[in-house]
């Protein structure tokens, strides 16, 4: 299916691997002309044909070079991705666990991020009525299954998007979020990632884990989430066929949240 997205421009953020880098590889293929922003450049992403910006999404200077980058290299943005987000060092633990520079630093990556590129990149938004997807999680609709200030972070960036539609739709800018649940990347499946470190806490396997975690909520599919899989919902949300689709937050958790 011809998405309408020949010729159009891209900036996504959190590009390296997992959702950003199935989404960089769906848009490229669409026919943007893509950004990714990512701070360190991989070859699976050199493989896209997609221009890099190495930036730490995390701070401000970062989120103004990568912006700032990816116009000087495709003009105004046609669409703005706002992927990047994840685990920030050692999350596991309850409230308790989590002092005031932890909750800043996730804020930091998951919502202040979004924040700021959105800030910066609107003008050239509003110029190409243009639009903005940012990635929460379903964490956002049912907090306690993750870390809380990852969490929380989701749920402020899931209400941003849904704020910033109201304001800028009359604009020409749509916003809309994709709210994935447990999707099988690196953060899962990495030896290193939040997944391992959590499995290893609790004494069990990453495979038990994911096994446990599918049980638990209830995924009806049986199986996590494949990252082409929410890429293709942003590619969707950012083409011409979703013209009157404005502060939605589209679900994608292989059943966990039911309709009511």
């Amino acid at each position: 299916m011809d998405l309408g997205l020949g010729g159009k421009t891209a900036l996504v953020t959190g590009a390296s691997r997992g959702i950003g880098l199935a989404t960089v590889r769906t848009l490229t293929e669409a026919g943007m002309k893509v950004v990714a922003a990512a701070r360190t450049t991989t070859p699976e992403l050199t493989e896209t044909g997609a221009a890099v910006v190495n930036a730490d999404l995390s701070t401000l200077e970062g989120v103004r070079g990568a912006v700032s980058g990816a116009e000087e290299l495709v003009g105004d943005l046609d669409l703005l991705v706002n992927n990047v987000g994840g685990a920030v060092g050692d999350m596991v633990g309850g409230f308790e666990a989590f002092d005031d520079d932890r909750w800043q630093e996730i804020f930091d990556l998951n919502f202040f991020s979004a924040v700021r590129a959105i800030r910066c990149a609107l003008p050239g938004l509003k110029r190409a009525g243009g639009s903005i997807v940012n990635v929460s999680s379903i964490g956002a609709r049912i907090p306690g299954e993750g870390p809380h200030p990852y969490t929380t972070a989701k749920a402020a960036l899931t209400a941003l998007g849904s704020a910033l539609a109201e304001q800028y739709g009359p604009q020409g800018v749509r916003v809309n979020t994709v709210s994935p649940g447990p999707t099988r990347t690196s953060l899962w499946v990495g030896d290193s990632e939040a997944g391992a470190r959590v499995a290893a806490a609790r004494g069990i396997t990453v495979d038990e884990l994911v096994k446990e975690v599918i049980g638990r909520l209830r995924i009806t599919t049986g199986r996590p989430v494949e990252p082409t899989e929410v890429a293709s919902v942003i590619a969707f949300l950012a083409s011409p066929l979703a013209a009157s689709v404005n502060g939605a937050d589209y679900v994608v958790d292989g059943g966990v949240t039911k309709a009511a």
